[in-house]
């Protein structure tokens, strides 16, 4: 067994680089790689993250896509002999970034900063439902679900405090279901 198959903790986030303007030829030649080896198992997700721009030359102004990471591809894999190889023989591939010819996974901080991938959050509550609060300041309340943000992460609890419901903003994952 080689150093990859035991460093293989599952699907991670790889940063591979390239060549300069060699991006969507390695993304290309990957997929392509995928799908006639069969390594949907081990290569999950390529990105190229990029950014749309509007340029203005006089009164013209046109649409650019920008790579935010120039000579870089992200690719969600586990790492193994195999994925290695494929990604690595590519051609316009030099390395994966990592400290000598270790490839380090991105951390799940780093692949939420960097909005590499959207994390779809569910809740088990909803506007209304009774909640209680199992961290935080104010740990060990309870109170009534009063909104939810957009991207389901904060959550306003009308907690009652006295004679008064306080509305307290929390994370969603400081808070869960009364009845659990």
């Amino acid at each position: 067994m080689s150093d990859f198959d035991e460093m293989n903790v599952g699907p991670r986030w790889y940063v591979a680089h390239t060549y300069s303007g060699y991006e969507a030829k390695v993304k290309a030649s990957l997929e392509k790689i995928i799908e006639n080896r069969g390594l949907e198992n081990l290569i999950f997700d390529i990105k190229i993250p990029c950014e749309t721009v509007i340029e203005k030359k006089g009164d013209e102004e046109k649409q650019v896509e920008l790579k935010i990471f120039p000579t870089y591809v992200f690719i969600k894999m586990a790492m193994t002999d195999e994925s290695w190889h494929a990604v690595r023989n590519i051609t316009g591939v030099t390395g994966f970034v990592g400290p000598g010819s270790r490839p380090t996974p991105l951390s799940d901080a780093e692949v939420e900063a960097l909005n590499i991938e959207e994390v779809k959050v569910r809740l088990s509550f909803a506007v209304g439902d009774n909640v209680q609060i199992v961290t935080g300041l104010f740990e060990g309340y309870s109170g009534v679900v009063q909104s939810i943000s957009d991207d389901m992460r904060n959550v306003t609890v009308l907690v009652k405090r006295g004679r008064r419901d306080v509305p307290v903003e929390l994370e969603s994952s400081m808070i869960k279901p009364e009845n659990q």
